[in-house]
C-alpha cells in the first residue's frame, strides 16, 4: 500500500497575539481538529475551509491562511466496517489564523476550547502532538506570522 486513497483536511486555528491560541474541538473521547474528508471535485485547501465552515461556523474569510504551511500525515484506516480491508489516509492540515474574531457554534463535537500556545504540548500523540511540533519550528522560522493583527 504506497499510495493515499482517503484524504481529508482541515485547519488549525489561531487568534490572539501574546499567548497565541489555538483552536481543538471536543469529542467524547478525545480533542481533535476541524477537519473532514475531501469532496470529489474539491481541493483539499476547498475542503478545509468547508470543514471548518460546517464544524465551527467560521467562514474562510474570517481566517487568513499561511501559504506557506501545510502539515501532510499518512496513516492507515480501516475501508470496510467489518475491517478486512485498510487504506492508507492522508490528512492535510493548513494553519489559520482568525481575523475576524466570531463565536464558533460547534456542530459536529461536543464543545470546543482554546488552549495557549505554550510548547511542548500533549494532548493527542498520533496527530495533534506531531502538528503543533511543526507548527512550532514554523513560528520559529516565521515569528512575525500573520503581518497583521486582528
Amino acid at each position: 500500500m504506497s499510495k493515499p486513497t482517503v484524504f481529508s483536511s482541515g485547519y488549525l486555528l489561531f487568534r490572539g497575539d501574546r499567548p497565541k491560541q489555538f483552536l481543538l474541538m471536543r469529542h467524547a473521547d478525545r480533542w481533535d481538529l476541524p477537519k473532514g474528508h475531501v469532496d470529489p471535485g474539491e481541493t483539499i485547501l476547498q475542503a478545509a475551509q468547508r470543514e471548518l465552515e460546517e464544524e465551527t461556523s467560521l467562514r474562510a474569510g474570517d481566517v487568513l491562511t499561511d501559504p506557506s504551511f501545510r502539515f501532510v500525515h499518512e496513516y492507515i484506516v480501516p475501508q470496510e466496517r467489518d475491517g478486512t480491508r485498510d487504506a492508507l489516509k492522508q490528512l492535510t492540515i493548513f494553519l489559520g489564523f482568525l481575523s475576524n474574531p466570531q463565536p464558533i457554534l460547534p456542530s459536529e463535537h461536543l464543545s470546543y476550547q482554546w488552549f495557549d500556545w505554550n510548547p511542548p504540548h500533549r494532548i493527542q500523540l498520533r496527530t495533534i502532538d506531531a502538528l503543533l511540533e511543526s507548527v512550532e519550528a514554523h513560528f520559529k522560522q516565521f515569528p512575525s506570522w500573520p503581518h497583521v493583527s486582528p
